[in-house]
């Protein structure tokens, strides 16, 4: 039997693994702006929006059209904005674990999500600038579980991808991974993380 190769690149997500994100409190706080129930906001805005501002297909001020066109309202971007980002808490146990992690091996961020997300979250995140590659879907157009952005992930990382482990909460992604050869993990919370680091050798 072969040896299993060192883990060279630790590959995260970041909706509930770096930061939480409750979209039923989004959906809440847009359908009381908008004079509408959540559960009929949340239909409103679901569907192939979403999808094309994590392509980068919508810039910041085709979100905020969108997202108004949809609930009804036209809300001025200063006040929409924080707004469509009040749903997000950073996930403060896990970031030294992460931070432990900078210069052991390549970290990269892989995520699908859009300009004004990435715009409010960088800020509330300085790890991000510690990490070698941010991978954006709505910056390189591709989004998860498509293979193409966990190729560019493998790139910006410079590894094989048995070489690479790949942390998500969404099993249907981490399961894409997987079928391209990364050793995939599921993500729940900090204590099972650190298992899984130590199972991986880190």
């Amino acid at each position: 039997m072969s040896a299993v190769p060192a883990v060279k690149a630790v590959l995260l997500d970041l909706g509930n693994v770096l930061v939480f994100h409750d979209n039923a409190l989004l959906f809440a706080r847009l359908a009381a702006r908008a004079g509408l129930e959540p559960q009929e906001a949340a239909r409103r805005l679901t569907g192939a929006g979403w999808t094309a501002a994590n392509r980068g297909l919508l810039d910041a001020e085709g979100i905020r059209q969108d997202v108004c066109g949809a609930l009804g309202v036209d809300l001025p971007m200063a006040e929409f904005a924080p707004l469509w980002s009040s749903h997000f808490t950073v996930h403060d146990a896990v970031l030294p674990r992460v931070e432990g992690l900078v210069g052991r091996v390549k970290l990269v961020l892989v995520s699908n999500t859009n300009a004004l997300h990435v715009a409010w979250l960088k800020p509330l995140l300085p790890l991000l600038q510690r990490f070698d590659a941010l991978v954006m879907s709505c910056e390189v157009g591709h989004v998860k579980p498509e293979p193409a952005i966990y190729r560019l992930a493998l790139e910006k990382a410079g590894c094989a991808p048995q070489e690479a482990v790949f942390f998500d909460d969404l099993p249907e992604f981490v399961d894409a991974a997987r079928a391209l050869g990364l050793r995939g993990h599921v993500f729940t919370d900090a204590p099972t993380f650190d298992t899984q680091l130590k199972s991986l050798g880190l």
